[in-house]
This record gives structure tokens, C-alpha cells and sequence, in this order.
């Protein structure tokens, strides 16, 4: 007998890799910059440079790319750190998912085309996984 303990997800690995090359854009982008600007670790995260101790720049993709993350936590996509268990909390997850979309909605005209496509993208793949994980829940 299989075990249906936990959420079955199909992870497009086109989409992983995809996040991957714009986790390393962003990386050779905070380098130059960081180095270059001489700004001090105080106002490094406000400029949307490299942060003090290896953290993220404080951008609009590190932004978004938190925000999914922690959608995919609760859609049980990533193991819970200290655990090791994938647990789905689809409330929780469609909480992230409706303020990814507010995030869409307020900043509408003021993106770069680059961020539009990203949020865009971003939210399509969420909203596709909650979907099939509430229909899933449902059908149990």
C-alpha cells in the first residue's frame, strides 16, 4: 500500500532552474555593485545592495522570491528545516499567495518589465500548485 501521508507535488524543473539562473543574475549583479559603491553595511540593504552577513540584497525579487518560499512551506513543497516532515497548511499558504497577488495589484505600472514577468510567473505557479493540492485535499 502506497503512503499518502504527505502532498504529492510534480516540481517543473524548468521552474527550478529558472530560479536558479536569477538567484545567480542576482548574485554577480550584488558583487560589483557591493565593491564598487563603498557604502557602509548600514545603508548596504537600503540601497538594494548586498546586506551584512551574506543576506540578500533587499530588493523586489528577494521580496518575492521570500514570499513563494514560505507559499511552498505551507503548501508542503519544502520540508520543514528542523522536522525534516512536509506539512500542508493551505490556509496559510493561500494567505501568501493572496499577498503575492496585492503586491501584483498595488505596484500595477511601476515594475520593470523583467519584475512584471517575474511576479507574473511567480504567482501562476502558485496558484497552479494550490489548486491541484486543494482539489487533491478535497477529493480525500
Amino acid at each position: 500500500m502506497a503512503d499518502d501521508t504527505g502532498p504529492k507535488l510534480h516540481i517543473d524543473s524548468d521552474w527550478k532552474a529558472q530560479a536558479q539562473a536569477e538567484k545567480e543574475k542576482l548574485s554577480e549583479k550584488a558583487k560589483p555593485a557591493a565593491g564598487a559603491s563603498g557604502a557602509s553595511p548600514a545603508t548596504a540593504g537600503a540601497t538594494g545592495q548586498s546586506a551584512p552577513q551574506g543576506l540578500p540584497p533587499a530588493n523586489f525579487e528577494t521580496l518575492i522570491s521570500t514570499m513563494a518560499t514560505q507559499a511552498l512551506f505551507s503548501m508542503g513543497a519544502i520540508p520543514d528545516p528542523r522536522t525534516g516532515q512536509r506539512v500542508a497548511h493551505l490556509d496559510l499558504a493561500r494567505h501568501h499567495i493572496d499577498m503575492l497577488s496585492v503586491i501584483e495589484e498595488k505596484t500595477r505600472g511601476n515594475l520593470t518589465d523583467e519584475e512584471s514577468s517575474m511576479l507574473t510567473g511567480t504567482l501562476y505557479e502558485l496558484r497552479s500548485r494550490y489548486i491541484q493540492l486543494a482539489t487533491q485535499a478535497r477529493n480525500r
